[in-house]
């Protein structure tokens, strides 16, 4: 069977699929490759790069689209490339599904077959093809990084001649994989950091990285986290968490947001009101902004200033590191896909738990349970 690898073509998407060092792993398989030309630019790997690892060259996307089985991608398809896939392709892609439903209709339609890649279970056999991981842990580093180029000052403690620079006090909210990458940046550039979480155990986890662990006093709710994810709490109980959180955030110098709910729009954890109680100058990063933001007043792509807070809303943290970004990903698409061939060949077995939680579309049909549901009932 052949593999494509399409140019990325979302805005400000810099990554690839698939670099040339992946390929050998592809062809060991059973598989040929064809990428498409300049398809690895923008993460600094070159045609001739792809060509001497074993790939061939296509001159365009739709050249590449018209010859392959299986398309290896990183964002989904944008309404240019959709009539490129045809009929029986296999698409392999963080398709972001739940916010794409006319999307999935058109996939389904077109009877491509296709993968889902942000459904991908926190499975411990499935951890070397998570991709959520891989690029949160890069946008936790990144988080910092931008928060402290934004802040008008040091982050660590310095004792100079001209006195005493105390270290920036840094306060970020979920320990997830991005947030367990921001406070060991932050510790790294000698701040002092504070960290929250809804889940109580991961305590130990923020604490093993020299951050205090933040508790409030909120309503007991059910669910503490599904599939590695917080869950979603009632307003009743965010009510509580923005009351408490706001001596917090007045205390911090900057403050980093990751809390995301799969399916749904961010939860609003900091408000404008609270805003107005933080310090001059000092920063919020919100790594949720994508999704409507944690911030009253995020804006998706920016850096707004707000009643005297820097507020940052990039949602392309990772593809602004697209060496690495490309190289993690390519691991973990590949590992996801061999997870499923034998000899060359797709081997679509629904009995494996990560193939039946990432099918989305195949044979005409919406083959995602939730997916289903929810379209149907429109």
């Amino acid at each position: 069977m052949l593999i494509g690898v399409p140019k990325e073509i979302f805005p400000s998407e810099n990554r690839v699929a698939l670099i040339p060092a992946g390929i050998q792993t592809l062809l060991n398989a059973g598989f040929e490759v064809v990428v498409q030309s300049g398809a690895g630019d923008k993460a600094h790997f070159g045609d001739d790069e792809y060509r001497n690892c074993g790939a061939s060259i296509a001159p365009d996307a739709a050249s590449l689209y018209g010859q392959v089985d299986i398309v290896l991608k990183i964002r989904q398809p944008l309404e240019q490339e959709l009539p490129l896939l045809k009929e029986g392709t296999t698409l392999i892609c963080m398709l972001d599904a739940w916010f794409n439903q006319p999307l999935v209709k058109q996939l389904a339609e077109r009877k491509v077959r296709s993968f889902a890649l942000e459904f991908i279970p926190r499975t411990t056999r499935a951890q070397s093809m998570d991709v959520l991981s891989s690029m949160g842990a890069i946008s936790g580093y990144r988080s910092v990084l931008a928060g402290a180029m934004a802040l008008p000052q040091y982050f660590p403690m310095l004792m100079t001649a001209a006195g005493t620079i105390h270290p920036a006090r840094v306060f970020i909210i979920g320990a997830g994989v991005a947030g367990l990458m921001a406070i060991s940046t932050a510790r790294r550039l000698g701040a002092v950091v504070e960290a929250y979480d809804t889940r109580a155990e991961v305590r130990e986890q923020v604490e093993s990285l020299g951050a205090k662990f933040v508790e409030f006093d909120l309503p007991q709710e059910q669910g503490g986290a599904t599939g590695g994810y917080a869950t979603q709490k009632s307003e009743e109980f965010y009510k509580a968490q923005r009351e408490q959180m706001t001596a917090k955030v007045s205390q911090a110098d900057l403050v980093i947001t990751t809390a995301a709910i799969p399916g749904k729009q961010s939860p609003r954890l900091i408000t404008k009101e609270m805003l107005h109680f933080m310090k001059k100058g000092s920063v919020i990063v919100d790594l949720a902004a994508e999704r409507g933001g944690n911030v009253e007043g995020t804006v998706a792509g920016e850096k707004v200033y707000l009643d005297g807070v820097t507020i940052i809303g990039y949602t392309d943290h990772h593809s602004r590191v697209p060496v690495h970004a490309s190289q993690l990903l390519t691991k973990n698409i590949s590992t996801f896909l061999l997870n499923m061939s034998k000899d060359g060949q797709l081997n679509v077995n629904m009995e494996d738990d990560i193939v039946a939680a990432t099918l989305v579309t195949e044979d005409g049909e919406i083959k995602h349970a939730g997916l289903k549901a929810l379209i149907e009932k429109e």
